[in-house]
């Protein structure tokens, strides 16, 4: 067999002759080969930030420790956000990063963003989803879409001195949004708003919601539109949402009962609201991504010193090879996450397409995020186990995770369907 084949290879073998025949091109290319080395090399590590953006992520890590970490285990204990900290977000100017100064916004980058979320969740992966969706979702939304009007009203507020909420998500309407139930009548100038809506992030602070209702159930998703409303108009929000974790976030059920909103607050334009939603939450996958690469971090950071001071059979348990192995493994995966989740930021912030890197991110975040709460628990053993010590917090609020701004089936199917249509055209 092999006898039979040697032939073949033989003929592919390039003949002297022919290789000094191809040398002077190979030559001519050494110049445009180097050249493009040294170009590469001045391309920036994807952990190479502006001063702007570093600057902010060590006074973010700063407030997050001073700030947010002395109020932390009072604020899960009775799942309500402190006061102070909220005012704190807002002081430091971390609830409107991207938006423009002239609506007293921090114009900050995407990144800066990305960042804030991140350094958040090291401490408190609460604070951080709150910061989050206001940042990733809500302004992002006014920003994009919103008439001028529009922004002069909400943005300013946003930015200063309050929350608003995102309110997609129904009782038969998660993962589907296709088959929302709310609705909206037009009413002369206004439109008639009834419907309920659950898991809503940020709903028991909140005083503007962005809610999305059919004008046209005829037309399917194409009837879905947004509109702002306000909570004076009406808006009833029920009990908290008692949950496993991110307890200080508050999660609740919302009901518009014949709520009057002006034809003036829709925001964009009528029918265009999943579309609008659609490409904010792939935006917002990158902001999960980054909480939850945080709270690994977080995790992580609590626990390691641990390892070098606990003392078995006469040495750190961090210097025994089967611990040494596993938390190798972790940082390493860490790592990765965190480069997923700054390349889907980076991308984003270009322009280019980042819809799958954002799949991607999200998903691989949230299964690192996973995998280092319950090995930190392993690892620290019993301690670990008691509410005495962060590990066993950020291990509850990993979970959400997998399962808010879409599933990680969801993501999957997200990043397949993109690579389908990739490979097969």
């Amino acid at each position: 067999m092999f006898s039979a084949i040697r032939p073949r290879l033989a003929s592919v073998v390039a003949k002297p002759a022919v290789l000094n025949a191809v040398r002077p091109r190979l030559y001519m290319e050494e110049k445009f080969f180097s050249q493009a080395a040294v170009a590469r090399s001045n391309i920036a590590s994807l952990h190479t930030l502006t001063e702007d953006e570093a600057l902010l992520k060590e006074s973010v890590a700063r407030f997050a420790q001073e700030q947010v970490l002395p109020k932390v285990q009072k604020m899960d204990e009775t799942e309500k956000l402190d006061a102070d900290v909220l005012k704190g977000l807002f002081e430091q100017g971390l609830m409107g990063i991207e938006t423009d100064t002239k609506y007293d916004g921090s114009e900050s980058s995407f990144m800066s963003a990305i960042l804030t979320i991140e350094e958040l969740a090291k401490v408190d992966p609460s604070i951080s989803v709150i910061c989050d969706v206001q940042n990733t979702l809500v302004n992002t939304l006014f920003r994009k879409y919103a008439s001028d009007d529009i922004k002069e009203r909400y943005l300013p507020r946003l930015a200063t001195d309050t929350v608003g909420c995102f309110c997609l998500s129904e009782a038969g309407s998660g993962s589907d949004a296709f088959a929302l139930q709310t609705r909206a009548v037009k009413d002369g100038d206004n439109y008639i708003l009834n419907g309920t809506k659950m898991w809503i992030t940020n709903s028991g602070e909140a005083e503007i919601f962005l809610v999305f209702a059919n004008v046209a159930p005829e037309k399917g998703y194409k009837g879905i539109t947004c509109f702002v409303v306000d909570k004076s108009m009406g808006v009833k929000v029920n009990k908290k949402e008692s949950k496993l974790g991110i307890r200080a976030s508050s999660t609740c059920t919302l009901n518009f009962d014949d709520i009057v909103v002006p034809a003036g607050n829709i925001l964009g334009e009528v029918g265009k609201g999943y579309k609008y939603a659609i490409e904010i939450l792939n935006e917002g996958r990158i902001g999960i991504a980054a909480q939850m690469l945080g709270l690994a971090q977080g995790a992580f950071d609590a626990t390691l010193p641990y390892l070098f001071q606990r003392k078995q059979f006469g040495q750190n348990i961090g210097s025994f090879q089967g611990m040494q192995h596993q938390y190798a493994q972790v940082a390493m995966e860490i790592e990765a996450a965190r480069l997923l989740t700054y390349n889907a930021a980076r991308l984003k912030e270009q322009g280019k397409p980042f819809v799958k890197e954002a799949a991607m991110a999200k998903l691989y975040a949230s299964q690192v995020a996973e995998k280092t709460a319950s090995r930190c628990i392993e690892w620290a053993g019993g301690i670990g186990f008691t509410r005495d010590y962060p590990i066993e917090k950020f291990y509850r609020d990993c979970k959400i995770g997998a399962i808010y701004e879409g599933t990680s089936n969801i993501q999957l199917q997200t990043i397949a369907k993109i690579l389908e249509k990739q490979y097969s055209s």
